[in-house]
């Protein structure tokens, strides 16, 4: 990844928190919360390779591994626990 690339992949990984963060006190079933989380599904895919099992799993590291929980919660409180069930209402809406 080229330095511009990192740069474009950093500004909208912040962006997608930040738009997720206004949306935690909400559902994280609901069609707004869902759009962001295919947002940010499709950029981790940018980056890797994610199955829907994975991201699913990815989201519930977020809760389990305090690291990622301070690092997420700072977009603002609670934004962890809001992904890991957006990320596994998506993975599991859009299984096969």
């Amino acid at each position: 990844m080229s330095k511009q690339e990192l740069a474009a992949f950093s500004k909208a990984m912040h962006a997608t928190f930040r738009k997720l963060a206004e949306l935690r006190h909400g559902s994280p079933e609901s069609a707004e919360a869902q759009a962001v989380i295919k947002e940010w599904y499709d950029l981790l895919n940018r980056i890797g390779t994610y199955s829907l099992e994975a991201f699913k799993g990815l989201g519930q590291l977020y809760v389990d591994d305090e690291r990622f929980t301070k690092t997420i919660d700072a977009y603002g409180e609670g934004l962890a626990v809001f992904m890991r069930d957006a990320m596994a209402a998506y993975a599991e809406n859009h299984a096969k």
